[in-house]
């Protein structure tokens, strides 16, 4: 498993911390797999001491490949802690960060080396699709 300095450990806490009280939060594995997937996680922060490791393994991957940053806390009840609940919590996703914005965008920076960039195209809202007298009038254009 992978290990967090203890600076990008504590600022990830600090924001699962401020991102509960004014944003949009996934807690656990399971609603963390869905948040990714979706493309609506802006951090992902998951615990060191999760046995057996193959519960969270899948998480790394994705997201690679959907680019959303993800970090590690020492244990499983800190993470619990931040998030609001009295019990262990081997992993959160952040999806509107709400009052701890500045808190995802250093962390963000920190693991990524670089500071925080917009959400690439793919994950932005779509664009409003044109109607067929719009499609038609650029088709006239086009052909003239």
């Amino acid at each position: 498993m992978a290990k967090s300095s203890k600076e990008v450990s504590d600022k990830s806490l600090e924001a699962v911390r401020l991102a509960r009280q004014g944003g949009t939060v996934r807690k656990g594995v399971n609603e963390v797999t869905k948040s990714v997937e979706r493309g609506l996680a802006s951090l992902v922060v998951m615990a060191e001491d999760v046995e057996p490791e193959e519960i969270l393994m899948h998480i790394p991957k994705l997201c690679d490949q959907k680019r959303i940053t993800y970090s590690y806390v020492p244990t499983k009840m800190d993470l619990g802690k931040a998030v609001g609940i009295n019990v262990p919590c081997s992993a959160v996703a952040i999806e509107k960060a709400g009052d701890g914005e500045s808190a995802v965008k250093s962390v963000v920076g920190m693991s990524t080396g670089k500071p925080a960039e917009e959400k690439p195209e793919s994950q932005k809202e779509p664009q409003k699709k044109e109607g067929a007298k719009e499609h038609k009038e650029k088709k006239e254009k086009q052909s003239e």
